[in-house]
């Protein structure tokens, strides 16, 4: 069989030369390392602390090239320069790497490899000469299957010592495609973090070898063509750039945009890009190298790192617990991992393979064989379009790889909770539709009761709007598939309109705007309210707040709240004790006056009973009928008609989605 030599990942460094991410690509020798638990989860190793000898900026060279300090030494096992081999060997067809290091100076080239535990042992080194020479070392991967990475060190001598390029590759069958990408962005109303984005895509030098196009849909009313960043993203890009403008469809209706567009093109992968995002472009490359040579077609995802603490990552691998249907971190993983303090060296977790139900559209590399095969996004507008996709995409068989050394630095969803203000019904709606194509449990598992469980602790934290949003959700499921695509242009408008009149739904920015706090009744002995810690005191506490919604509200608090309430402590245990408080929103910029209502309270449970009583009953018929349309909702004619381009899509071949769900057990 005769085979060609390919890149599956170059040395690389921060493209601006930021000091600030530097860690994650460049390390120094390890002083020390103590243990530290990261949280009570039983299946979340022990992380340990790394301290690093100083790396500085001034020793990147270029963004291919790296000094290292005589005397000193440096570690390239860090998330973006080590090679994550158990992804490799578990999901391509790739069974041996080559690595290929350019080096001048005095020192040595050490190669290191590790296993699912994390523990990590010397596999092979050379000295380097004065003059740049290349070093080649010929490394398995048959030892992989559960985890372990490899990487090298430089260690310098009595002079310094450069890389001055490297590289990991492969042999691979010379019938191998290189794969084209067309990138999806959607946007709406972030012309100058879209710009940017922009911008940061068009200076790579690596990222045309694998680009057709990048597909921006504009769905707002501040464009970023008229960002003054703009023209340089436009020069740069050229003709590979193409911005289109349609009414704001949400993330859904924007991604579905890209979907649909890389069709037409006709190239072999869509790449989903949030606009507000800040990206290594290498990771592109990267993703699609990997999904060039997996074994079947396959997701391949990008990992997320906050945009202000830039070394903590976020998402690493993500999965849906089947019981009660939502979002966690896989196995063995964890979220909020700061790879400054504890670096993949040190942090025996990252060392496992960790398995993905999806990944995140922040950046998210999607074979247009499968767009063929099992549709577009659900017309979701906003709200789990990402994790349906990917759990659709799994019942037909694809796999989703969230994919170590491509990731983007994006705003991190801890410091919002958009669940309690006008996206709850985006939550609600989207959840429940997402479990009854999906879920193989009889009547979703624990959906139901945990549905009704929320809807009790917002009323009991006086949060009456969210309840009459999550109520307004349930009611247009009970619809039918066919008010997704239908609505979707018209949705916003209707549920904000559908706050309007609650008292939480009014977010004050002023901090004058509120009345002094006043109690009648001050708390006993003068302690403040804190979360009980036995099982008996939050009985009591949950008792003594139930009772408190059938009594009358005090007057007094009608003139002045009875609390200030920071949004970390803004639990329903703690608003269920007053009659009125004031409560900060999760990004601090801004506070609701909550008042306990308690005829709204009655009439807003007596209807949440109701509902789901109903959801319980009809469970399976919904159900039924959910996975009967879902391909109808999906396709490229219907999201086409949506767009207002229906002639066009006349030739897109309908998906096939009924592969993609399973019976209940």
């Amino acid at each position: 069989m005769s085979t060609s030599t390919r890149v599956l990942q170059r040395f690389v460094m921060p493209a601006d030369g930021d000091a600030d991410i530097l860690q994650l690509y460049a390390e120094g020798e390890i002083i020390s390392v103590s243990s530290a638990p990261v949280n009570a989860r039983d299946d979340v190793p022990e992380t340990g602390i790394a301290e690093t000898a100083r790396q500085s900026g001034g020793q990147i060279v270029s963004r291919y090239s790296y000094r290292i300090p005589a005397q000193s030494r440096s570690s390239f096992g860090t998330y973006f320069n080590a090679f994550p081999a158990a992804y490799w060997r578990r999901w391509t067809i790739v069974e041996e790497v080559t690595l290929r290091v350019t080096v001048s100076g005095s020192g040595s080239v050490i190669v290191y490899k590790s296993n699912a535990r994390g523990a990590s042992h010397r596999v092979d080194s050379a000295r380097i000469a004065p003059q740049a020479a290349e070093m080649v070392f010929k490394l398995p991967l048959n030892t992989f299957g559960d985890g372990g990475w490899y990487w090298f060190d430089i260690a310098a001598d009595s002079q310094d010592a450069t890389v001055e390029a490297a590289r990991w590759e492969a042999e691979v069958p010379a019938e191998t495609r290189e794969g084209r990408v067309t990138i999806g962005v959607t946007t709406f109303n972030r012309p100058t973090d879209c710009a940017t984005m922009l911008g940061q895509l068009g200076a790579s030098d690596t990222l045309p070898g694998v680009l057709n196009e990048v597909v921006v849909a504009d769905q707002g009313d501040k464009k970023v063509v008229d960002d003054d960043r703009f023209p340089a993203a436009r020069e740069s890009l050229g003709e590979r750039l193409r911005v289109i403008d349609q009414p704001n469809l949400g993330g859904s209706g924007g991604f579905s945009r890209g979907m649909y567009e890389a069709l037409q093109d006709g190239v072999d992968y869509v790449l989903l890009l949030d606009d507000d995002v800040r990206v290594d472009p290498e990771g592109i490359v990267r993703a699609v190298t990997f999904a060039d040579l997996t074994r079947v077609p396959t997701i391949v995802g990008g990992h997320m790192f906050s945009m202000y603490e830039r070394t903590m990552l976020h998402a690493y691998a993500e999965h849906i617990q089947p019981w009660r249907f939502w979002w966690e971190a896989s196995k063995g993983t964890e979220h909020d991992h700061d790879l400054a303090k504890a670096p993949l060296r040190t942090t025996p977790w990252l060392h496992q393979r960790a398995d993905a139900d999806y990944n995140g559209w922040w950046m998210c590399l999607i074979p247009t064989s499968v767009v063929r095969r099992i549709g577009l996004s659900l017309p979701f507008f906003i709200k789990w379009d990402d994790s349906e996709y990917g759990l659709r995409a799994q019942g037909a068989g694809v796999p989703t790889v969230s994919f170590p050394g491509a990731a983007v630095w994006h705003v991190p969803w801890t410091d919002k909770d958009d669940s309690l203000d006008w996206q709850a019904y985006f939550h609600e709606r989207n959840r429940l539709v997402a479990a009854l194509i999906h879920s193989q449990y009889k009547r979703g598992g624990h959906f139901v009761a945990e549905s009704m469980q929320g809807q009790v602790k917002h009323l009991l934290s006086s949060q009456y709007s969210v309840v009459e949003l999550r109520l307004k959700a349930l009611e247009d499921v009970f619809t039918g598939p066919g008010h997704l695509q239908a609505g979707i242009a018209s949705i916003v408008p209707r549920v904000r309109a559908l706050r309007t009149g609650f008292d939480d739904a009014v977010v004050e920015t002023d901090p004058d705007a509120f009345p002094m706090v006043y109690r009648e009744k001050l708390p006993r002995k003068g302690e403040d309210l804190g979360y009980p810690k036995t099982i008996v005191g939050r009985i009591a506490m949950a008792a003594k707040g139930s009772i408190k919604q059938v009594l009358p509200v005090k007057a007094a608090s009608r003139a002045n709240p009875e609390a200030r309430v920071p949004w970390t402590e803004a639990r329903w245990w703690m608003l269920s004790q007053f009659d009125s408080a004031i409560v900060s929103n999760s990004d601090g910029s801004g506070a609701s006056w909550y008042h306990r209502d308690p005829a709204r309270f009655r009439d807003l449970l007596a209807r949440s009973i109701v509902l789901h009583k109903r959801l319980y009953q009809e469970w399976d018929a919904l159900q039924a009928d959910y996975r009967a349309h879902v391909s109808e909702v999906v396709g490229p004619e219907a999201w086409a008609r949506t767009f207002g381009i229906a002639d066009a899509a006349r030739s897109q071949e309908r998906p096939d989605a009924a592969s993609a769900t399973k019976e209940p057990r």
